[in-house]
């Protein structure tokens, strides 16, 4: 498996989904190797280690310098490090290749050659999706074409959800019978809170948290117009959104221009386990996104216990409308979230009946057992 980021650099997720699924694989009776690239920077050298039954090669990129906001330069020269660092596996082959996403896509189509196996692809996102169904002049449609060309060696693609999947096959004009859908998984032992952990809310103090990567597509701005809204509607509201990204400048600005600073924290980030404490104390948690092809973050909110709300867009509608497990609004429509968020923190019976349905739900549909032999399936596939 070959991906950008694995614990513990973390950064959107990606590194969440290739943890889960590889330690599932390995427990399902298959010999997994992860290579993954250290933090540019972090002055480690190669590493190789067993993380839960799962040998993980991470590569010291050590890159020429390379201009910080040229992404395709810097990942491709980083891919040929992780083409380097395969060279400890010395006579061990795989019989699958899978890249997570474009930022692999050098490595996993050099490899599938070097040891003549089939290559498959997840694609987490698009660069046309994440710009809104069009490409913007310069490096999307540059990163839009990795992709295209990503799916083209593959001998099979997979999407994380029906949303994706149409995506996927009508942006790179696929057979459909190349592109499979495996949803992404959860692990909810990690963000399971026991009722001695789980505050008891006071209602007159409510908190809203959202958290990801902080980006304009992830829709942050929503939340903070909503929190505007709310202001007399919860006295006592407040709201912490968690992540970094190059949005942060802009979503700080946003608030004072809103004159929301006493009522919204930007929390930059924040380690999975303060971000467990932090859902402990949460009234509920906002996936504001306007595009958002998964979502696995709503599942991390309903793992933890915490009623979710989401945008009812991509793959966040699929996990959440018509289940119970959580309340949808329209993507960008800060006036209905506001309503959502009203809603869950005044009515206790509502937010009990999310949680139980929410717990259903995961155990029916989202176990990291389930994922894995899905994508299993997809490699046996390949293979044959």
């Amino acid at each position: 498996m070959l991906t950008w980021e694995f614990p513990p650099h973390v950064v959107g997720g990606i590194s969440t989904h290739v943890e889960g699924l590889a330690a599932a694989l390995a427990r399902g009776g298959h010999e997994v190797v992860v290579c993954t690239l250290l933090p540019n920077g972090s002055g480690d050298d190669d590493t190789d280690e067993l993380v839960g039954g799962v040998r993980v090669l991470r590569a010291d990129t050590a890159l020429p310098w390379l201009p910080a906001d040229d992404l395709v330069a810097r990942m491709a020269t980083a891919n040929h490090h992780l083409v380097r660092i395969c060279a400890r596996l010395g006579s061990w082959r795989p019989d699958v290749v899978h890249a997570h996403d474009w930022l692999t896509a050098w490595a996993g189509d050099t490899l599938k050659s070097l040891w003549s196996v089939p290559l498959v692809a997840t694609v987490h996102a698009t660069e046309r999706g994440r710009h809104g169904g069009h490409l913007p002049p310069g490096m999307p449609g540059t990163i839009n074409s990795v992709e295209w060309w990503l799916t083209y060696q593959a001998r099979e693609v997979i999407a994380c959800s029906r949303f994706m999947l149409r995506e996927v096959i009508d942006g790179f004009d696929l057979p459909p019978e190349k592109v499979h859908l495996v949803p992404n998984g959860i692990d909810t032992s990690l963000w399971r809170l026991d009722t001695a952990t789980r505050h008891h809310h006071d209602a007159s103090a409510p908190l809203v948290v959202a958290w990801g990567r902080v980006q304009y597509e992830k829709g942050f701005q929503v939340l903070i117009h909503a929190m505007r809204e709310l202001r007399h509607r919860l006295p006592g509201a407040r709201c912490v959104i968690a992540g970094r990204g190059t949005y942060l400048p802009d979503l700080q600005t946003l608030i004072d221009i809103e004159g929301v600073a006493d009522l919204v924290q930007l929390a930059g980030f924040v380690a999975d386990d303060d971000l467990r404490a932090l859902l402990a104390e949460a009234s509920c948690v906002v996936i504001p996104s306007l595009y958002e092809p998964f979502g696995i973050v709503a599942l991390e909110g309903m793992a933890a216990g915490a009623p979710t709300i989401v945008a009812r867009t991509g793959g966040l509608a699929e996990i959440v409308a018509g289940t119970g497990a959580g309340m949808t609004f329209e993507p960008g429509d800060h006036y209905a979230l506001a309503d959502a968020i009203e809603t869950v923190v005044t009515d206790p019976r509502a937010a009990d009946s999310m949680r139980t349905e929410a717990e259903a739900l995961l155990r029916r549909t989202y176990s990291w057992d389930a994922i894995a032999e899905a994508t299993a399936g997809v490699y046996r596939r390949a293979t044959t």
